[in-house]
Order: C-alpha cells, then sequence, then structure tokens
C-alpha cells in the first residue's frame, strides 16, 4: 500500500471519529503531495460539507470530476454536495447545478 493510502486511511479514521479540523489538516497534506489523489479529493468535499464549508466542498467535489471525468459516481457525490450547499445557504443556483450534476451522472450510468 503506498504511503498516500495509509495517511488517507489515517484520515478515514478521523473523519469516523468527527475529528473534522485534523482530518482537513491530512487531507491537505495529502492533497498537496498528489493534488491528483481522487479519495483525498472526495474526502475533502465530504468534510468541508459536513463542516457547512460549502464553497470548498464544491471547489473538491469539481476537482474529482475534473479528474475522473467518465465516473458517474462522481458526478451525484458532487449533486449531493450542490444539494447540501443548497440547503446550508438557500442559494438557489445550488439547485440547478445539482441537478446538471445528476443529469451527467445518469447519461455516464
Amino acid at each position: 500500500m503506498s504511503d498516500l493510502h495509509s495517511q488517507y486511511n489515517e484520515v478515514e479514521r478521523l473523519i469516523d471519529d468527527e475529528q473534522f479540523e485534523s482530518a482537513i489538516e491530512g487531507l491537505k497534506k495529502i492533497a498537496d503531495q498528489d493534488d491528483s489523489f481522487v479519495l483525498a479529493q472526495l474526502a475533502l468535499s465530504r468534510v468541508y460539507t459536513k463542516t457547512g464549508q460549502h464553497d470548498l466542498a464544491i471547489k473538491h467535489g469539481e476537482r474529482v470530476c475534473e479528474l475522473e471525468p467518465s465516473e458517474a459516481f462522481n458526478y451525484t457525490a458532487l449533486s449531493v454536495t450542490y444539494q447540501r450547499a443548497w440547503a446550508g445557504t438557500q442559494d438557489q443556483q445550488f439547485i440547478a447545478k445539482a441537478e446538471e450534476a445528476m443529469a451527467k451522472a445518469q447519461q455516464l450510468g
């Protein structure tokens, strides 16, 4: 198992224990080492969503879709991120983006 995967597994335990700030630090270290490490980008999106940092969650969710543009799951996850951003902000732009991402997921699926 690569060093990044080992680091990622440690961070997942932090997420499971809801130690989100520590998890973010660990995930950012992983992303600094390899910006294309999809699992770290997905986890950053998830943890930023949990902490109400919707702009950062969206940034990392969109990065995942850039890295793996043919993976339907990534667009589904991005759609959920947009939906939660809408729920947290009531900003209507996120509804349209969530629908676009889900349509892309269905197209790929």
